[in-house]
């Protein structure tokens, strides 16, 4: 249920009519908009008439939400959530995601393999204007023979390359037990096979790093966002969504693209989405027209796979560009965004 306060109302009232609805067994969210104040009442609503809280001379309107989520939903929260990532850390470029005026570009190679392979890959993803460095410390593989990654070894070298380039990181967290190692990381995705771990889901919402929340395999865009609605109910508004292909009956791609939810997304949620042209094909000569495609369908950002050597790559070779390529791609990319009237 959302609860539209009046202009002009002063702490005190609203504080007041909060503890209300607290003593009630309730929970609130509040959303100060630049002009609005929109309360999200939390919990067991079904025996509350919306039209109660019309009796409150402090209150425009109430109605129910829809939607089964709730803070994820743009009925609760108007106005687009803007994600700054890397902020107040010295010698780190931080950016934004969401802000409609960008397009920052997440790219690195798909796993961390040793120290001179992911600082040669940051240095070149920042030269070519990526603003967030990935790679793969903890690498969840369909078979447990494939190299797993580095594990907290690999975060270690991420940092190394923060330091050194100034790029905040992306990186996978695949276990509640592991997330203290975390403490650094600017971006924790949330790979497919993770999205309904509620456990881990759960945490996040408490730990309160952005989280990049990938799609299932075959998850639908409610089950993307109810997952997302159970790290935003444990106290994480800083949630973005990742739309990385799909499984269809057809096998000619890795996964099939969903660029239709990107529109779709961005009308009943107000978290920023991200696009893994990458992990959707896995080919690497079909990744920039599908990322070309997703700019064009008004994405906040992409996630692409970069590799100073992909061909000797330890995992997802086929899908990895090498710098010359990310090079050209990025050009072709700032054309695109600038028809929208945005920068990478």
């Amino acid at each position: 249920m959302i609860v539209v306060l009046k202009n002009g109302i002063g702490n005190g009232k609203v504080e007041e009519f909060i503890k209300g609805i607290k003593d009630r067994g309730l929970d609130v969210s509040v959303v100060n908009g630049v002009e609005k104040t929109v309360i999200g009442v939390l919990g067991d609503t079904s025996k509350i008439d919306a039209r109660d809280f019309l009796t409150n001379e402090i209150v425009e309107s109430a109605e129910r939400v829809s939607a089964p989520y709730k803070m994820a939903s743009r009925e609760f929260h108007p106005e687009n959530t803007v994600i700054e990532i890397g902020a107040g850390q010295k010698g780190v470029d931080s950016c934004l995601i969401g802000d409609g005026r960008s397009v920052p570009v997440i790219a690195g190679p798909c796993s961390v393999e040793g120290e001179e392979q992911i600082l040669e890959a940051a240095r070149a993803v920042k030269k070519l204007g990526a603003r967030i460095l990935r790679g793969g410390a903890y690498k969840p593989r369909t078979s447990p023979y494939s190299f797993q990654g580095m594990g907290k070894e690999g975060i270690r070298l991420l940092e190394l390359a923060k330091k050194e380039t100034g790029l905040p990181v992306c990186t996978e967290l695949m276990a509640v037990s592991e997330i203290d190692n975390f403490e650094n990381v600017d971006i924790i995705q949330v790979g497919a096979r993770n999205f309904q771990n509620f456990d881990l889901l759960k945490e996040l919402g408490k730990f309160g790093k952005p989280v990049l929340l990938k799609r299932g395999l075959s998850g639908t865009i409610q089950e993307l966002l109810m997952s997302a609605e159970y790290i935003m109910a444990n106290g994480n508004d800083k949630v973005i969504l990742c739309e990385r292909g799909i499984r269809t009956y057809d096998g000619y791609t890795r996964n099939c693209l969903d660029v239709s939810a990107v529109p779709y997304l961005h009308k009943v949620s107000h978290l920023p989405v991200v696009l893994d042209p990458s992990h959707a094909c896995g080919i690497r000569w079909m990744v920039g027209t599908l990322a070309c495609a997703s700019v064009a369908a008004g994405c906040d950002g992409l996630e692409i796979e970069v590799h100073c050597n992909p061909d000797k790559a330890w995992s997802d070779a086929s899908q990895q560009l090498n710098p010359a390529m990310f090079g050209e791609l990025m050009e072709k990319l700032s054309r695109y965004a600038a028809v929208e009237g945005k920068t990478l």
